[in-house]
């Protein structure tokens, strides 16, 4: 009996997985559709067959992550400051970047040059108002600067793949491991200094 290839998955979701890759090595100006279309193993047409512009593509392929942040970040108001909650928040911030690592480092790392864009708009404006609800919730500017080196950093290391180097050797749970080790240490000191009459 004759073998049969296994079918080409999607070409919508295997052109947004490869415009993600090189809208981070390149940068979203710098990543054309026809070299998007020559990464995907695709004609330019079929990629705008698919995605009406380029910008209609980095919108596709930025909505899943998204809307997991405003999910994220809707249910971190008040977890930041109480020590019991911060460990659930600091765990789901660390397996949405897991997940959604490339897309974090896009909004992150070129939100500013790809305003006006509404993905980009809305992500920002997520990000802007837990930055501003940490701000108040945060007594200290030390907590505040923890805070923002412990997300940032994390981030970082999971969109550049730092963490994720050593998976050839260990599975991705002892990078999660290593992740959530390391961010929920940076925040120990959040506790609430002694008040003293």
């Amino acid at each position: 009996m004759p073998l049969h290839p296994s079918p080409r998955p999607d070409p919508s979701e295997e052109l947004k997985a490869v415009a993600l890759r090189l809208f981070v090595e390149t940068s979203y100006a710098g990543a054309s559709l026809q070299q998007i279309a020559d990464a995907a193993g695709y004609s330019k047409s079929s990629v705008l067959y698919h995605f009406a512009s380029k910008e209609a593509l980095l919108e596709e392929a930025l909505t899943p992550a998204v809307v997991r942040l405003d999910s994220l970040f809707q249910g971190s108001i008040g977890r930041i400051a109480d020590a019991d909650l911060r460990g659930t928040f600091v765990e789901d911030f660390i397996d949405f970047l897991l997940v959604y690592g490339l897309e974090a480092h896009i909004i992150i790392n070129q939100g500013q040059s790809l305003a006006g864009i509404p993905i980009i708009d809305r992500a920002t404006d997520f990000l802007r108002r837990l930055s501003d609800s940490f701000v108040n919730e945060l007594a200290t500017p030390e907590q505040r600067i923890r805070l923002g080196i412990a997300l940032s950093g994390a981030a970082y290391v999971v969109a550049t793949g730092v963490a994720m180097q050593a998976t050839d050797q260990a599975p991705i749970e002892e990078a999660r491991s290593a992740l959530i080790a390391v961010v929920t240490e940076l925040l120990v000191p959040f506790a609430a200094p002694a008040v003293t009459l």
